[in-house]
């Protein structure tokens, strides 16, 4: 039988705080541990730390908790298709190529408002604010 681990343990193991650990408990992305019945104390078995850091991997890499959840069900489904992942990963860099791109237009946006500063005598009324009072900008 394997070692089982109080919740410090566990984040300590895992490299998250304790909070984290019972705010995915909330969420269902980790189960609720059974408790020891002389103690109370929560007993997680050790596959737990695997299971955290799978959840923080898969957050470095911008998922979302539901994501995670998703990924997660694969995982342990009774056969994690190659092809189910793969897409989930596919949406996962449209997402991404999709916000990149928005936060270019707006870095371009941004850029120009910027620049129109240098032109302008700094001892005078900003042109950016009145021109953001006056028109949405193109993002």
């Amino acid at each position: 039988m394997s070692q089982s681990l109080t919740i410090g343990q566990l984040a300590s193991e895992a490299g998250v705080g304790v909070e984290t650990i019972r705010f995915y408990e909330r969420r269902g992305l980790i189960a609720d541990p059974p408790r020891r019945p002389s103690s109370g104390y929560r007993d997680y078995p050790q596959e737990t730390v695997r299971r955290l850091k799978f959840i923080r991997r898969a957050k470095n890499l911008g998922f979302s908790l539901q994501e995670i959840g998703e990924l997660l069900a694969l995982r342990t489904g009774s056969a994690a298709l190659c092809g189910e992942v793969r897409e989930q990963i596919a949406n996962k860099l449209e997402n991404i190529e999709r916000r990149t791109r928005a936060l270019q237009q707006m870095s371009r946006a941004l850029t120009e408002l910027h620049d129109l500063c240098e032109i302008t005598d700094p001892r005078t009324e900003c042109p950016i604010l009145d021109l953001l009072d006056e028109q949405e900008p193109d993002v």
